[in-house]
C-alpha cells in the first residue's frame, strides 16, 4: 500500500506540473496587454509608461526565462501579487479557498445523508411504487438547473418563511449561529443534484451486488436480511458510492460559481471568475492551479480509500 500512495504522490506533482504549464501558456495568449490594463486605459497609453509598466511586470523578458522564473515561485507558494492592488494571491486563496472548501464539504455530507439512504431504500423497492417514485425525484434533482433550486429555496426559506437569511457570509468566529445559518441554503443548493447522483449510483450498485451469488449464498446460510444488507451488501456497494463522492466534491472546489453569486458567497470560483474579468493575470494564474491542486489531491484520496476498502484493487 506504501507503493501506491507514493506512486500517486508523484503522479500528483506531474499533474499539478502539466497544469502550471497549461495555465502559464493559456493566460499568455489572452487578447489584452497587462501593462495597458494595469494602467487604466486602452487607448492612447503613453508608450514610455507601457514599457515600464511591462518591464515593472517582467513580461519584456522572453517566455522561456519568465516561464522558469514563475515556476520557481510557484514551488515556494509564490504566485505574485495581484495586478491592481498589489495584495498578494496567496492572501487572496488563504482568504477564498477556506470558504468553499467548507461549502463544497457541508454539501456533500448533506447530499451523502440524503442520497445513500434513498438509494438502498429504492433498490430493496426495485420496480416498486416507491422505487419509481425516488427515481423520479432523482431525475428531477439531476435536471433541475442550481439557480432554479437556488431561487427556489431564497423565496421559500427566506421571503415565505423568514426562517434563513437569502444571502451573505458572517465569519464563524465571529457569529457561529449565524454563519450557520447563511450556509444552509447554499450548501442545501447543491446538495439538491448531488443527492440525486449519489441516490441513483447508490440504487444502481446495491442492484449489482444484490444480484451476486454470495448474497444468496449467505441468505440460504440463514444470515438475517439486515445483515447480509448492511454488513455485506452495502459495503461492497459503498465503494463505487466513495468513487462518485470523490469526484463530485473536487468539481465543487472550482464549480460553485453560480452558488457563490446567487448567495454572495466570497468563495475561490466568484475570484477566479472576476480575476478573469480584470484580467489580473497572477491571480488567474494561482486560482486555477489551486482549484486544479485541490481537484488532483482529492481524487488521490479516493484512489488510496478505494485501494483501503477493496484490497482486490491493490
Amino acid at each position: 500500500m506504501a507503493r501506491v500512495i507514493t506512486v500517486k504522490i508523484l503522479t500528483v506533482f506531474i499533474q499539478v506540473f502539466v497544469v502550471a504549464t497549461i495555465v502559464f501558456s493559456l493566460v499568455r495568449i489572452m487578447p489584452g496587454d497587462p501593462a495597458v490594463l494595469v494602467l487604466g486605459t486602452e487607448r492612447g497609453a503613453d508608450p514610455a509608461a507601457v514599457a515600464e509598466m511591462r518591464h515593472t511586470l517582467g513580461l519584456d523578458q522572453p517566455v522561456i526565462i519568465q516561464y522558469v522564473g514563475w515556476l520557481s515561485d510557484m514551488a515556494t507558494l509564490d504566485f505574485g501579487k495581484s495586478l491592481f492592488d498589489e495584495m498578494d494571491v496567496k492572501e487572496y486563496i488563504t482568504q477564498r479557498l477556506p470558504k468553499t472548501v467548507e461549502l463544497a464539504v457541508v454539501a456533500i455530507i448533506l447530499a451523502s445523508i440524503i442520497g445513500i439512504p434513498l438509494g438502498i431504500i429504492a433498490a430493496l423497492k426495485r420496480g416498486g411504487i416507491v422505487d419509481m417514485a425516488l427515481s423520479s425525484i432523482a431525475a428531477l434533482g439531476i435536471s433541475f438547473p442550481v439557480y432554479v433550486i437556488g431561487t427556489f429555496l431564497i423565496l421559500f426559506f427566506s421571503f415565505k418563511l423568514f426562517l434563513l437569511p437569502a444571502s451573505g457570509y458572517v465569519d464563524f468566529a465571529e457569529d457561529p449561529i449565524n454563519h450557520v445559518k447563511r450556509i444552509i441554503l447554499p450548501a442545501l443548493t447543491l446538495a439538491f443534484g448531488l443527492a440525486a447522483t449519489i441516490a441513483r449510483m447508490t440504487r444502481s450498485s446495491m442492484l449489482e451486488v444484490l444480484n451476486k451469488d454470495f448474497i444468496q449464498t449467505l441468505r440460504a446460510k440463514g444470515l438475517s436480511e439486515k445483515s447480509v444488507i448492511f454488513k455485506h451488501a452495502f459495503r461492497n456497494a459503498i465503494i463505487s458510492v466513495i468513487t462518485v463522492i470523490g469526484l463530485e466534491l473536487g468539481g465543487l472546489i472550482g464549480g460553485t460559481v453560480l452558488i457563490e453569486y446567487l448567495y454572495n458567497w466570497p468563495g475561490m470560483s466568484s475570484l477566479l471568475v472576476n480575476s478573469i474579468a480584470d484580467r489580473d493575470y497572477p491571480l488567474i494564474q494561482g486560482c486555477i492551479i489551486t482549484i486544479a491542486t485541490c481537484y488532483i489531491l482529492v481524487n488521490m484520496l479516493v484512489d488510496v480509500l478505494y485501494g483501503v476498502m477493496d484490497p482486490r484493487t491493490r
